[in-house]
Order: C-alpha cells, then sequence, then structure tokens
C-alpha cells in the first residue's frame, strides 16, 4: 500500500497516527504541510474524496477561531480549498492519501480499520 499522510510533526494526533503506523508495519510517507506548499488541485481532490470542504476542514482549531470573518462566511467548495492551501493547519489531520486514489481525513477507528486485512 502506497501512502502519503500529511499533517503537521508537532500536531500530536499525527503522531499518534504516525506511531501506529510504525508499529503496524505499514510504510508511508510523511510531509509536513507547514514544509511543503500545497497544490489546489491536489486539495480540490482531498475534499470531494473525504465528502465536501466540511469534512476536510477543521473549524474546532485555532487557525480557524483566528480567521477574519470575511474569510470563513459563506464558504462554498472554491473558497474552502483556497483558504486550505493558504492556511494548511485548517486541514483536518492526519489527511492520508490512500494507494487506491482515495483519502481520508482524521485517524478514527474507521480510518484505521481500512489498514486491516
Amino acid at each position: 500500500m502506497d501512502l502519503k499522510v500529511f499533517g503537521l510533526h508537532k500536531c500530536s494526533t499525527c503522531q499518534k497516527a504516525l506511531a501506529w503506523l510504525d508499529e503496524s508495519k505499514i510504510a508511508y510517507t510523511f510531509v509536513d504541510v507547514k514544509d511543503a506548499p500545497l497544490d489546489p488541485v491536489r486539495v480540490a481532490n482531498w475534499s470531494a474524496a473525504v465528502g465536501g470542504w466540511e469534512k476536510l476542514i477543521n473549524r474546532a482549531g485555532y487557525t480557524w477561531r483566528g480567521l477574519a470573518l470575511a474569510d470563513t462566511d459563506n464558504l462554498n467548495e472554491a473558497r474552502a480549498v483556497d483558504l486550505a492551501v493558504r492556511n494548511p493547519s485548517l486541514i483536518r489531520r492526519p489527511l492520508i492519501e490512500h494507494g487506491d486514489g482515495s483519502a481520508s481525513a482524521g485517524f478514527s477507528e474507521k480510518v484505521r480499520a481500512k489498514f486491516k486485512p
């Protein structure tokens, strides 16, 4: 399985996910979204894969709360993708690109179940 895990090195959820992947001996490539600029097409694909921008964007975090109302009011898919590209820490973490082209956001039991044989 060819996995790419996108997140932040200092994110505790990302750290737990990476530790779980390591313990489970699942190979992956980690990309820190603060270090690597995000491609708008890729972010749009992620949004579609996870079920829309509402599931892609973390609206409970500090980054979201720190944004101007003009940025967050009346969001649509295109504006949300642009906002995520400009503020990558808005993306629910970790964002995992699976080898089959699908993607998942977060690291719930439902996501971990995708890795079980």
